[in-house]
Protein backbone atom coordinates (compact mmCIF):
# COMPACT_ATOMS: atom_id res chain seq x y z
CA UNK A 1 0.00 0.00 0.00
CA UNK A 2 1.37 3.48 -0.83
CA UNK A 3 2.57 5.79 1.90
CA UNK A 4 1.39 9.37 2.40
CA UNK A 5 2.96 11.99 4.64
CA UNK A 6 1.17 15.37 4.54
CA UNK A 7 3.64 18.01 3.25
CA UNK A 8 3.03 20.32 6.19
CA UNK A 9 6.51 21.82 6.16
CA UNK A 10 6.18 22.97 2.56
CA UNK A 11 2.65 24.23 3.13
CA UNK A 12 3.87 26.33 6.05
CA UNK A 13 6.73 27.60 3.90
CA UNK A 14 4.37 28.76 1.16
CA UNK A 15 1.78 30.08 3.61
CA UNK A 16 4.11 32.10 5.83
CA UNK A 17 7.47 32.62 4.12
CA UNK A 18 6.48 32.94 0.47
CA UNK A 19 3.03 34.52 0.64
CA UNK A 20 3.02 36.18 4.06
CA UNK A 21 -0.56 34.97 4.36
CA UNK A 22 -1.19 36.17 7.92
CA UNK A 23 -0.31 39.77 7.06
CA UNK A 24 -2.44 39.60 3.91
CA UNK A 25 -5.39 38.07 5.76
CA UNK A 26 -5.44 40.15 8.94
CA UNK A 27 -5.99 43.37 6.99
CA UNK A 28 -9.21 41.84 5.65
CA UNK A 29 -12.23 42.42 7.94
CA UNK A 30 -13.38 38.80 7.67
CA UNK A 31 -10.03 37.45 8.84
CA UNK A 32 -8.76 40.17 11.14
CA UNK A 33 -8.29 37.71 14.02
CA UNK A 34 -6.44 34.97 12.13
CA UNK A 35 -2.96 33.98 13.29
CA UNK A 36 -0.21 31.59 12.23
CA UNK A 37 -0.79 29.21 15.14
CA UNK A 38 -4.43 28.73 14.11
CA UNK A 39 -3.52 28.10 10.47
CA UNK A 40 -0.78 25.63 11.43
CA UNK A 41 -2.98 23.76 13.91
CA UNK A 42 -5.75 23.29 11.35
CA UNK A 43 -3.21 22.14 8.75
CA UNK A 44 -1.86 19.53 11.14
CA UNK A 45 -5.29 18.12 11.96
CA UNK A 46 -6.32 18.15 8.29
CA UNK A 47 -3.21 16.18 7.41
CA UNK A 48 -3.92 13.70 10.16
CA UNK A 49 -7.45 13.13 8.87
CA UNK A 50 -6.25 12.63 5.29
CA UNK A 51 -3.39 10.29 6.20
CA UNK A 52 -5.22 8.23 8.81
CA UNK A 53 -8.85 8.14 7.66
CA UNK A 54 -9.12 8.42 3.88
CA UNK A 55 -5.72 7.29 2.59
CA UNK A 56 -6.13 3.71 3.89
CA UNK A 57 -9.36 3.42 1.84
CA UNK A 58 -7.85 4.43 -1.50
CA UNK A 59 -6.50 1.14 -2.84
CA UNK A 60 -9.42 -1.00 -1.68
CA UNK A 61 -11.90 1.59 -2.93
CA UNK A 62 -10.26 1.42 -6.35
CA UNK A 63 -10.50 -2.37 -6.39
CA UNK A 64 -14.07 -2.58 -5.07
CA UNK A 65 -15.67 0.36 -6.86
CA UNK A 66 -19.31 1.38 -6.52
CA UNK A 67 -22.36 -0.85 -6.90
CA UNK A 68 -25.76 0.12 -8.36
CA UNK A 69 -28.95 -1.61 -7.27
CA UNK A 70 -30.95 -1.36 -10.49
CA UNK A 71 -34.23 -2.03 -8.72
CA UNK A 72 -33.92 0.83 -6.21
CA UNK A 73 -31.47 3.01 -8.21
CA UNK A 74 -29.37 3.30 -5.04
CA UNK A 75 -25.56 3.27 -5.16
CA UNK A 76 -23.37 1.66 -2.53
CA UNK A 77 -19.91 3.23 -2.19
CA UNK A 78 -16.83 1.15 -1.32
CA UNK A 79 -16.39 -0.22 2.18
CA UNK A 80 -15.38 2.46 4.64
CA UNK A 81 -16.30 5.46 2.49
CA UNK A 82 -19.56 6.20 4.33
CA UNK A 83 -17.94 5.90 7.74
CA UNK A 84 -15.06 8.16 6.69
CA UNK A 85 -17.55 10.78 5.51
CA UNK A 86 -19.34 10.64 8.88
CA UNK A 87 -15.99 11.28 10.57
CA UNK A 88 -15.38 14.15 8.15
CA UNK A 89 -18.67 15.77 9.17
CA UNK A 90 -18.04 15.20 12.87
CA UNK A 91 -14.73 17.03 12.51
CA UNK A 92 -16.44 20.07 10.99
CA UNK A 93 -14.32 19.88 7.82
CA UNK A 94 -17.12 20.67 5.30
CA UNK A 95 -17.75 24.05 6.94
CA UNK A 96 -14.11 25.16 7.16
CA UNK A 97 -14.26 28.15 4.78
CA UNK A 98 -18.04 28.53 4.49
CA UNK A 99 -20.05 31.62 5.43
CA UNK A 100 -20.77 31.82 9.19
CA UNK A 101 -24.29 33.01 8.32
CA UNK A 102 -25.06 29.46 7.23
CA UNK A 103 -23.10 27.65 9.92
CA UNK A 104 -19.62 27.93 8.39
CA UNK A 105 -16.40 28.56 10.28
CA UNK A 106 -15.39 31.41 7.98
CA UNK A 107 -11.72 30.41 7.81
CA UNK A 108 -9.66 31.49 4.79
CA UNK A 109 -9.94 29.67 1.48
CA UNK A 110 -6.17 29.29 1.38
CA UNK A 111 -6.56 26.93 4.34
CA UNK A 112 -9.33 24.99 2.62
CA UNK A 113 -7.03 24.71 -0.41
CA UNK A 114 -4.45 22.90 1.71
CA UNK A 115 -7.08 20.59 3.21
CA UNK A 116 -8.22 19.53 -0.25
CA UNK A 117 -4.72 19.04 -1.59
CA UNK A 118 -4.11 16.56 1.22
CA UNK A 119 -7.47 14.86 0.73
CA UNK A 120 -6.74 14.45 -2.98
CA UNK A 121 -3.33 12.94 -2.25
CA UNK A 122 -4.94 10.53 0.16
CA UNK A 123 -7.95 9.50 -1.92
CA UNK A 124 -9.16 11.49 -4.94
CA UNK A 125 -12.23 9.32 -5.55
CA UNK A 126 -13.51 9.79 -1.98
CA UNK A 127 -12.69 13.49 -1.98
CA UNK A 128 -14.90 14.11 -4.99
CA UNK A 129 -18.04 13.46 -2.89
CA UNK A 130 -17.55 16.43 -0.53
CA UNK A 131 -15.54 18.38 -3.10
CA UNK A 132 -18.43 18.86 -5.51
CA UNK A 133 -20.55 20.22 -2.67
CA UNK A 134 -18.35 23.31 -2.51
CA UNK A 135 -19.21 24.21 -6.09
CA UNK A 136 -22.94 23.78 -5.46
CA UNK A 137 -22.59 25.87 -2.31
CA UNK A 138 -20.80 28.66 -4.21
CA UNK A 139 -23.37 28.76 -7.04
CA UNK A 140 -26.31 28.96 -4.62
CA UNK A 141 -24.48 31.43 -2.38
CA UNK A 142 -24.07 33.81 -5.34
CA UNK A 143 -27.22 33.15 -7.40
CA UNK A 144 -29.73 31.44 -5.09
CA UNK A 145 -32.96 33.03 -3.89
CA UNK A 146 -33.27 33.77 -0.16
CA UNK A 147 -35.48 30.70 0.15
CA UNK A 148 -32.98 28.47 -1.65
CA UNK A 149 -30.13 29.77 0.47
CA UNK A 150 -32.05 29.22 3.71
CA UNK A 151 -32.99 25.66 2.72
CA UNK A 152 -29.84 24.34 1.08
CA UNK A 153 -26.80 26.27 2.30
CA UNK A 154 -26.88 25.18 5.97
CA UNK A 155 -27.10 21.53 4.93
CA UNK A 156 -24.33 21.85 2.32
CA UNK A 157 -22.21 23.74 4.85
CA UNK A 158 -22.56 21.05 7.50
CA UNK A 159 -22.04 18.28 4.95
CA UNK A 160 -25.35 16.63 5.85
CA UNK A 161 -26.26 17.00 2.17
CA UNK A 162 -23.89 16.86 -0.77
CA UNK A 163 -24.09 18.58 -4.16
CA UNK A 164 -23.48 17.83 -7.81
CA UNK A 165 -23.64 19.63 -11.13
CA UNK A 166 -25.62 17.97 -13.91
CA UNK A 167 -24.44 19.54 -17.14
CA UNK A 168 -23.72 17.41 -20.16
CA UNK A 169 -25.86 14.91 -22.08
CA UNK A 170 -24.98 11.95 -24.34
CA UNK A 171 -24.87 14.06 -27.52
CA UNK A 172 -23.31 17.22 -26.01
CA UNK A 173 -19.83 16.73 -24.64
CA UNK A 174 -18.49 20.21 -23.93
CA UNK A 175 -20.99 21.93 -26.25
CA UNK A 176 -23.75 22.58 -23.72
CA UNK A 177 -25.64 24.69 -26.25
CA UNK A 178 -26.84 21.37 -27.69
CA UNK A 179 -28.54 20.13 -24.51
CA UNK A 180 -32.17 19.00 -24.73
CA UNK A 181 -33.36 18.59 -21.12
CA UNK A 182 -36.67 20.43 -20.65
CA UNK A 183 -38.15 22.35 -17.73
CA UNK A 184 -41.93 22.82 -17.66
CA UNK A 185 -43.25 25.61 -15.42
CA UNK A 186 -45.79 24.59 -12.76
CA UNK A 187 -48.56 26.63 -11.16
CA UNK A 188 -46.75 26.76 -7.81
CA UNK A 189 -43.65 28.36 -9.32
CA UNK A 190 -41.64 25.13 -9.48
CA UNK A 191 -40.60 23.26 -12.63
CA UNK A 192 -40.83 19.67 -13.81
CA UNK A 193 -37.59 18.68 -15.50
CA UNK A 194 -37.18 15.83 -17.95
CA UNK A 195 -34.00 14.61 -19.62
CA UNK A 196 -30.84 12.56 -19.23
CA UNK A 197 -27.48 13.66 -17.88
CA UNK A 198 -24.23 11.71 -18.12
CA UNK A 199 -20.82 11.69 -16.45
CA UNK A 200 -22.29 13.00 -13.19
CA UNK A 201 -19.67 12.54 -10.49
CA UNK A 202 -21.15 11.62 -7.09
CA UNK A 203 -24.59 11.69 -8.72
CA UNK A 204 -25.90 8.95 -6.43
CA UNK A 205 -24.39 7.49 -3.26
CA UNK A 206 -25.07 6.34 0.32
CA UNK A 207 -22.86 8.82 2.17
CA UNK A 208 -25.35 11.66 2.77
CA UNK A 209 -29.05 11.93 3.50
CA UNK A 210 -29.77 14.07 0.45
CA UNK A 211 -28.05 15.12 -2.78
CA UNK A 212 -28.59 18.60 -4.21
CA UNK A 213 -28.32 18.52 -7.99
CA UNK A 214 -27.76 21.69 -9.99
CA UNK A 215 -29.27 20.92 -13.39
CA UNK A 216 -29.10 22.75 -16.71
CA UNK A 217 -32.30 22.59 -18.79
CA UNK A 218 -34.37 24.57 -21.27
CA UNK A 219 -37.59 26.46 -20.64
CA UNK A 220 -40.33 26.14 -23.28
CA UNK A 221 -39.62 29.61 -24.70
CA UNK A 222 -35.83 29.29 -24.65
CA UNK A 223 -33.78 30.55 -27.60
CA UNK A 224 -31.47 27.99 -29.23
CA UNK A 225 -27.87 27.48 -28.15
CA UNK A 226 -26.18 28.38 -24.90
CA UNK A 227 -28.24 31.55 -24.51
CA UNK A 228 -31.33 29.43 -23.90
CA UNK A 229 -30.08 27.45 -20.90
CA UNK A 230 -31.49 27.87 -17.39
CA UNK A 231 -30.24 26.48 -14.07
CA UNK A 232 -32.37 24.59 -11.57
CA UNK A 233 -31.80 23.09 -8.14
CA UNK A 234 -33.23 19.56 -8.07
CA UNK A 235 -32.85 17.63 -4.79
CA UNK A 236 -32.82 13.84 -4.57
CA UNK A 237 -35.45 14.17 -1.83
CA UNK A 238 -37.84 17.09 -1.79
CA UNK A 239 -37.23 19.08 1.35
CA UNK A 240 -39.59 20.92 3.67
CA UNK A 241 -38.92 24.50 4.70
CA UNK A 242 -37.50 23.30 8.03
CA UNK A 243 -34.97 21.06 6.25
CA UNK A 244 -36.71 17.78 6.93
CA UNK A 245 -36.94 15.37 4.02
CA UNK A 246 -40.10 14.68 2.09
CA UNK A 247 -40.87 12.55 -0.95
CA UNK A 248 -38.29 11.00 -3.27
CA UNK A 249 -37.86 13.20 -6.34
CA UNK A 250 -37.95 11.78 -9.87
CA UNK A 251 -34.21 11.99 -10.48
CA UNK A 252 -32.48 8.61 -10.39
CA UNK A 253 -29.27 6.88 -11.37
CA UNK A 254 -29.85 4.66 -14.41
CA UNK A 255 -26.31 3.31 -14.73
CA UNK A 256 -22.76 3.68 -13.50
CA UNK A 257 -19.97 4.36 -15.96
CA UNK A 258 -17.16 1.78 -16.13
CA UNK A 259 -14.06 3.95 -16.04
CA UNK A 260 -10.29 3.88 -16.34
CA UNK A 261 -9.85 5.37 -12.87
CA UNK A 262 -11.52 7.04 -9.86
CA UNK A 263 -13.40 3.76 -9.35
CA UNK A 264 -14.42 4.70 -5.83
CA UNK A 265 -16.46 7.63 -7.09
CA UNK A 266 -19.90 6.99 -8.58
CA UNK A 267 -19.94 8.44 -12.11
CA UNK A 268 -23.62 8.29 -12.95
CA UNK A 269 -26.06 8.43 -15.80
CA UNK A 270 -28.91 10.45 -14.27
CA UNK A 271 -32.48 10.22 -15.51
CA UNK A 272 -34.97 13.00 -14.81
CA UNK A 273 -38.61 12.09 -15.36
CA UNK A 274 -40.59 15.14 -14.33
CA UNK A 275 -38.24 15.85 -11.42
CA UNK A 276 -39.29 18.88 -9.40
CA UNK A 277 -36.86 21.77 -9.24
CA UNK A 278 -36.70 25.51 -8.69
CA UNK A 279 -35.05 28.13 -10.87
CA UNK A 280 -31.63 29.45 -9.81
CA UNK A 281 -30.93 32.95 -11.08
CA UNK A 282 -32.58 34.39 -14.16
CA UNK A 283 -34.30 32.45 -16.98
CA UNK A 284 -31.94 31.64 -19.87
CA UNK A 285 -28.95 32.80 -17.78
CA UNK A 286 -28.15 29.40 -16.34
CA UNK A 287 -24.74 28.99 -17.88
CA UNK A 288 -23.49 32.18 -16.26
CA UNK A 289 -24.78 30.98 -12.89
CA UNK A 290 -23.29 27.53 -13.42
CA UNK A 291 -19.92 29.04 -14.27
CA UNK A 292 -19.54 29.98 -10.60
CA UNK A 293 -19.62 26.27 -9.84
CA UNK A 294 -17.56 25.34 -12.90
CA UNK A 295 -14.75 27.76 -12.06
CA UNK A 296 -14.66 26.41 -8.51
CA UNK A 297 -14.51 22.92 -9.98
CA UNK A 298 -11.71 23.84 -12.40
CA UNK A 299 -9.57 25.07 -9.54
CA UNK A 300 -10.49 21.89 -7.69
CA UNK A 301 -9.45 19.66 -10.57
CA UNK A 302 -6.03 21.29 -10.71
CA UNK A 303 -5.81 20.56 -7.00
CA UNK A 304 -6.65 16.90 -7.65
CA UNK A 305 -3.59 16.54 -9.87
CA UNK A 306 -1.46 18.47 -7.38
CA UNK A 307 -2.46 15.94 -4.73
CA UNK A 308 -1.65 12.99 -6.98
CA UNK A 309 1.69 14.51 -8.00
CA UNK A 310 2.71 14.87 -4.36
CA UNK A 311 1.74 11.37 -3.24
CA UNK A 312 3.27 9.76 -6.35
CA UNK A 313 6.52 11.65 -5.74
CA UNK A 314 6.68 10.61 -2.09
CA UNK A 315 6.35 6.94 -2.95
CA UNK A 316 8.72 7.01 -5.90
CA UNK A 317 11.41 8.84 -3.90
CA UNK A 318 11.17 6.31 -1.07
CA UNK A 319 11.34 3.42 -3.54
CA UNK A 320 14.34 4.88 -5.38
CA UNK A 321 16.32 5.13 -2.16
CA UNK A 322 15.61 1.48 -1.33
CA UNK A 323 15.61 -0.34 -4.68
CA UNK A 324 19.02 -1.77 -5.70
CA UNK A 325 19.76 -1.99 -9.43
CA UNK A 326 23.11 -1.91 -11.26
CA UNK A 327 26.03 0.37 -10.45
CA UNK A 328 26.45 4.07 -11.11
CA UNK A 329 28.34 4.69 -14.36
CA UNK A 330 31.02 6.54 -12.43
CA UNK A 331 31.58 3.62 -10.06
CA UNK A 332 29.91 1.99 -7.03
CA UNK A 333 28.15 4.35 -4.62
CA UNK A 334 27.18 1.60 -2.19
CA UNK A 335 30.13 -0.82 -2.37
CA UNK A 336 28.90 -2.76 0.64
CA UNK A 337 25.75 -3.74 -1.26
CA UNK A 338 25.28 -5.98 -4.33
CA UNK A 339 24.09 -2.96 -6.36
CA UNK A 340 23.52 0.75 -5.93
CA UNK A 341 20.15 2.28 -5.02
CA UNK A 342 18.54 3.48 -8.24
CA UNK A 343 18.47 7.05 -6.95
CA UNK A 344 22.14 7.32 -7.98
CA UNK A 345 21.16 7.12 -11.67
CA UNK A 346 20.74 10.54 -13.36
CA UNK A 347 17.51 9.77 -15.22
CA UNK A 348 15.83 8.43 -12.09
CA UNK A 349 16.70 11.69 -10.40
CA UNK A 350 15.35 13.64 -13.37
CA UNK A 351 12.01 11.86 -13.07
CA UNK A 352 11.86 12.41 -9.31
CA UNK A 353 12.88 16.05 -9.51
CA UNK A 354 10.35 16.69 -12.28
CA UNK A 355 7.57 15.43 -10.02
CA UNK A 356 8.92 17.35 -7.04
CA UNK A 357 9.29 20.61 -8.98
CA UNK A 358 5.76 20.31 -10.36
CA UNK A 359 4.35 19.46 -6.93
CA UNK A 360 6.03 22.36 -5.14
CA UNK A 361 5.43 24.80 -7.98
CA UNK A 362 1.81 23.73 -8.20
CA UNK A 363 1.34 24.10 -4.46
CA UNK A 364 2.71 27.63 -4.60
CA UNK A 365 0.36 28.54 -7.45
CA UNK A 366 -2.71 26.94 -5.88
CA UNK A 367 -2.15 28.67 -2.54
CA UNK A 368 -1.24 31.97 -4.22
CA UNK A 369 -4.53 31.84 -6.14
CA UNK A 370 -6.58 30.84 -3.09
CA UNK A 371 -5.18 33.85 -1.24
CA UNK A 372 -6.17 36.04 -4.19
CA UNK A 373 -9.73 34.69 -3.85
CA UNK A 374 -9.70 35.47 -0.12
CA UNK A 375 -8.74 39.05 -0.98
CA UNK A 376 -11.30 39.22 -3.79
CA UNK A 377 -14.09 38.13 -1.46
CA UNK A 378 -13.13 40.00 1.68
CA UNK A 379 -11.26 43.19 0.83
CA UNK A 380 -13.05 46.48 1.49
CA UNK A 381 -11.12 48.04 -1.42
CA UNK A 382 -13.07 47.74 -4.67
CA UNK A 383 -9.96 48.18 -6.83
CA UNK A 384 -8.18 45.40 -4.97
CA UNK A 385 -11.18 43.10 -5.36
CA UNK A 386 -11.25 43.68 -9.12
CA UNK A 387 -7.50 43.24 -9.54
CA UNK A 388 -7.61 39.96 -7.62
CA UNK A 389 -10.62 38.75 -9.61
CA UNK A 390 -8.79 39.51 -12.87
CA UNK A 391 -5.74 37.54 -11.75
CA UNK A 392 -7.88 34.59 -10.68
CA UNK A 393 -9.64 34.63 -14.06
CA UNK A 394 -6.26 34.53 -15.84
CA UNK A 395 -4.84 31.80 -13.62
CA UNK A 396 -7.88 29.48 -13.51
CA UNK A 397 -7.34 27.81 -16.92
CA UNK A 398 -3.62 27.52 -16.13
CA UNK A 399 -4.34 25.79 -12.83
CA UNK A 400 -6.81 23.44 -14.46
CA UNK A 401 -4.78 22.54 -17.56
CA UNK A 402 -1.10 23.11 -16.75
CA UNK A 403 -1.33 21.44 -13.37
CA UNK A 404 -3.25 18.44 -14.69
CA UNK A 405 -0.88 18.00 -17.65
CA UNK A 406 1.96 18.13 -15.15
CA UNK A 407 0.16 15.65 -12.92
CA UNK A 408 -0.06 13.19 -15.79
CA UNK A 409 3.64 13.65 -16.55
CA UNK A 410 4.63 13.34 -12.90
CA UNK A 411 2.54 10.29 -12.03
CA UNK A 412 3.77 8.54 -15.19
CA UNK A 413 7.38 9.37 -14.28
CA UNK A 414 6.89 8.11 -10.74
CA UNK A 415 5.39 4.86 -11.99
CA UNK A 416 8.40 4.52 -14.32
CA UNK A 417 10.75 4.79 -11.35
CA UNK A 418 9.30 1.50 -10.12
CA UNK A 419 9.99 -0.25 -13.40
CA UNK A 420 7.76 -3.31 -13.84
CA UNK A 421 6.58 -3.09 -10.24
CA UNK A 422 4.96 0.25 -11.03
CA UNK A 423 2.65 -1.49 -13.48
CA UNK A 424 1.40 -3.86 -10.77
CA UNK A 425 -1.68 -2.91 -8.77
CA UNK A 426 -0.33 -3.80 -5.31
CA UNK A 427 2.24 -0.96 -5.35
CA UNK A 428 -0.45 1.66 -5.99
CA UNK A 429 1.43 3.65 -8.61
CA UNK A 430 -0.66 2.61 -11.59
CA UNK A 431 -3.77 3.79 -9.75
CA UNK A 432 -2.30 7.29 -9.44
CA UNK A 433 -1.71 7.31 -13.22
CA UNK A 434 -5.23 6.08 -13.99
CA UNK A 435 -6.82 8.53 -11.59
CA UNK A 436 -4.76 11.42 -12.95
CA UNK A 437 -5.92 10.92 -16.54
CA UNK A 438 -9.50 12.10 -16.02
CA UNK A 439 -8.30 15.43 -14.65
CA UNK A 440 -7.18 16.50 -18.12
CA UNK A 441 -10.65 15.76 -19.50
CA UNK A 442 -13.48 16.80 -17.19
CA UNK A 443 -14.58 20.32 -16.24
CA UNK A 444 -13.66 21.38 -19.77
CA UNK A 445 -10.86 19.55 -21.53
CA UNK A 446 -7.42 21.09 -21.37
CA UNK A 447 -7.80 22.29 -24.95
CA UNK A 448 -10.95 24.15 -23.88
CA UNK A 449 -8.93 25.73 -21.07
CA UNK A 450 -6.25 26.77 -23.56
CA UNK A 451 -8.84 28.36 -25.84
CA UNK A 452 -10.32 30.14 -22.83
CA UNK A 453 -6.91 31.46 -21.80
CA UNK A 454 -5.71 32.71 -25.17
CA UNK A 455 -9.02 33.62 -26.79
CA UNK A 456 -10.95 35.07 -23.86
CA UNK A 457 -8.61 35.84 -20.98
CA UNK A 458 -5.71 37.28 -23.02
CA UNK A 459 -6.79 38.42 -26.49
CA UNK A 460 -10.36 39.07 -25.31
CA UNK A 461 -9.28 42.00 -23.16
CA UNK A 462 -6.32 43.08 -25.33
CA UNK A 463 -3.90 41.52 -22.88
CA UNK A 464 -4.96 43.61 -19.87
CA UNK A 465 -4.94 40.72 -17.38
CA UNK A 466 -1.67 39.35 -18.73
CA UNK A 467 -0.06 42.81 -18.52
CA UNK A 468 -1.21 43.08 -14.91
CA UNK A 469 0.55 39.82 -14.08
CA UNK A 470 3.53 40.91 -16.17
CA UNK A 471 3.94 43.96 -13.96
CA UNK A 472 4.44 41.69 -10.96
CA UNK A 473 7.20 39.88 -12.84
CA UNK A 474 8.77 43.13 -14.01
CA UNK A 475 8.81 44.53 -10.48
CA UNK A 476 10.38 41.36 -9.13
CA UNK A 477 13.04 41.38 -11.85
CA UNK A 478 13.86 45.04 -11.13
CA UNK A 479 14.05 44.40 -7.38
CA UNK A 480 16.31 41.36 -7.70
CA UNK A 481 18.23 42.23 -10.86
CA UNK A 482 21.32 43.49 -9.00
CA UNK A 483 21.58 40.43 -6.73
CA UNK A 484 24.27 38.22 -8.23
CA UNK A 485 22.94 35.13 -6.45
CA UNK A 486 19.53 35.58 -8.10
CA UNK A 487 20.75 35.91 -11.68
CA UNK A 488 20.25 32.23 -12.53
CA UNK A 489 16.54 32.70 -11.72
CA UNK A 490 15.83 36.30 -12.67
CA UNK A 491 17.44 36.28 -16.11
CA UNK A 492 15.47 33.37 -17.59
CA UNK A 493 12.28 34.71 -15.98
CA UNK A 494 12.78 38.12 -17.59
CA UNK A 495 13.69 36.51 -20.91
CA UNK A 496 10.55 34.37 -20.98
CA UNK A 497 8.41 37.34 -19.99
CA UNK A 498 9.67 39.27 -23.01
CA UNK A 499 9.09 36.30 -25.30
CA UNK A 500 5.53 35.80 -24.05
CA UNK A 501 4.78 39.47 -24.73
CA UNK A 502 6.07 39.21 -28.30
CA UNK A 503 4.34 35.88 -28.93
CA UNK A 504 1.04 37.24 -27.64
CA UNK A 505 1.19 40.22 -29.99
CA UNK A 506 2.08 37.98 -32.92
CA UNK A 507 -0.78 35.57 -32.22
CA UNK A 508 -3.20 38.45 -31.79
CA UNK A 509 -2.31 39.78 -35.23
CA UNK A 510 -2.70 36.33 -36.79
CA UNK A 511 -6.07 35.82 -35.11
CA UNK A 512 -7.37 39.04 -36.62
CA UNK A 513 -6.84 37.46 -40.04
CA UNK A 514 -8.09 33.98 -39.16
CA UNK A 515 -9.65 33.07 -35.80
CA UNK A 516 -8.57 29.43 -36.25
CA UNK A 517 -5.01 30.60 -35.54
CA UNK A 518 -6.07 30.77 -31.88
CA UNK A 519 -7.00 27.10 -31.95
CA UNK A 520 -3.70 26.19 -33.58
CA UNK A 521 -1.56 27.92 -30.96
CA UNK A 522 -3.67 27.77 -27.80
CA UNK A 523 -2.39 24.54 -26.23
CA UNK A 524 1.25 25.51 -26.73
CA UNK A 525 0.49 29.01 -25.47
CA UNK A 526 -1.11 27.79 -22.25
CA UNK A 527 1.90 25.62 -21.46
CA UNK A 528 4.29 28.50 -22.15
CA UNK A 529 2.26 30.80 -19.92
CA UNK A 530 2.04 28.12 -17.24
CA UNK A 531 5.81 27.96 -17.18
CA UNK A 532 5.97 31.75 -16.94
CA UNK A 533 3.79 31.65 -13.82
CA UNK A 534 5.78 28.78 -12.30
CA UNK A 535 9.07 30.52 -13.09
CA UNK A 536 7.87 33.63 -11.25
CA UNK A 537 6.87 31.62 -8.19
CA UNK A 538 10.00 29.45 -8.27
CA UNK A 539 12.18 32.56 -8.47
CA UNK A 540 10.38 33.96 -5.44
CA UNK A 541 10.84 30.67 -3.57
CA UNK A 542 14.53 30.63 -4.51
CA UNK A 543 14.91 34.11 -3.03
CA UNK A 544 13.52 32.93 0.30
CA UNK A 545 15.67 29.80 0.24
CA UNK A 546 18.84 31.76 -0.57
CA UNK A 547 18.25 34.00 2.42
CA UNK A 548 18.01 30.92 4.67
CA UNK A 549 20.67 28.72 3.04
CA UNK A 550 23.09 29.13 5.95
CA UNK A 551 20.44 28.32 8.55
CA UNK A 552 21.45 24.66 8.70
CA UNK A 553 17.90 23.60 7.79
CA UNK A 554 18.09 21.09 4.92
CA UNK A 555 14.62 22.18 3.79
CA UNK A 556 16.06 25.34 2.23
CA UNK A 557 18.92 23.44 0.63
CA UNK A 558 16.44 21.08 -1.03
CA UNK A 559 14.25 24.00 -2.11
CA UNK A 560 17.18 25.72 -3.77
CA UNK A 561 18.28 22.55 -5.57
CA UNK A 562 14.73 21.99 -6.84
CA UNK A 563 14.51 25.59 -8.06
CA UNK A 564 17.76 25.19 -9.97
CA UNK A 565 16.53 21.95 -11.50
CA UNK A 566 13.30 23.64 -12.62
CA UNK A 567 15.09 26.50 -14.36
CA UNK A 568 17.75 24.24 -15.91
CA UNK A 569 15.68 21.24 -16.99
CA UNK A 570 11.98 22.12 -17.21
CA UNK A 571 11.71 25.78 -18.18
CA UNK A 572 13.71 25.27 -21.45
CA UNK A 573 10.69 23.36 -22.77
CA UNK A 574 9.24 26.75 -23.61
CA UNK A 575 11.70 27.29 -26.50
CA UNK A 576 10.23 24.42 -28.50
CA UNK A 577 6.68 25.38 -27.53
CA UNK A 578 7.18 28.95 -28.76
CA UNK A 579 8.49 27.65 -32.06
CA UNK A 580 5.51 25.28 -32.36
CA UNK A 581 3.02 28.04 -31.54
CA UNK A 582 4.55 30.27 -34.20
CA UNK A 583 4.28 27.50 -36.81
CA UNK A 584 0.61 28.37 -36.90
CA UNK A 585 -2.39 26.85 -38.61
CA UNK A 586 -1.09 25.68 -41.97
CA UNK A 587 0.69 22.46 -40.90
CA UNK A 588 -2.49 21.35 -39.13
CA UNK A 589 -5.06 22.13 -41.80
CA UNK A 590 -3.21 21.61 -45.08
CA UNK A 591 -4.04 17.91 -45.37
CA UNK A 592 -7.49 17.08 -46.76
CA UNK A 593 -9.67 15.37 -44.18
CA UNK A 594 -10.25 12.47 -46.57
CA UNK A 595 -6.58 11.56 -46.14
CA UNK A 596 -6.94 11.00 -42.40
Amino acid sequence: MPIYNPPLRDMRFVMHELLGAVDELTRLPAHADIDADTLDAVLEQAGKFAAEVTAPLNSNGDAEGCTLDKATHEVRTPKGFKQAYATYIEGGWPSLSCDPEYGGQGLPLVLNQCLYEMLNSANQAWTMYPGLSHGAYEALHVHGTPEQKALYLPKLTSGEWTGTMCLTEPHCGTDLGLLRSKAEPQADGSYKITGQKIFISAGEHDMAANIVHLVLARLPDSPPGSKGISLFVVPKFLANADGTLGARNAITCGALEHKMGIHGNATCQMNLDGAIGTLVGQPHKGLAAMFVMMNTARLGVGNQSLGLTEVAYQNAAAYAKDRLQMRALSGPKAPDKPADPIIVHPDVRKMLLTARAYAEGGRALAMYTALLIDRELSSDDEDERKACADQVALLTPIIKAFMTDNGWIATSHCMQVYGGHGYIHEWGMEQFVRDARINMIYEGTNTIQALDLLGRKVLGDNGARLKQFGKLIQQFVEDEGTDEAMQEFVNPLADLGDKVTKLTMELGMKAMGNADEVGAAAVDYLRITGHLVYAYLWARMAKVALAKKDSGDPFYTAKLHTARFYFAKLLPETAGLIRSARAGLAPLMAMDEALF
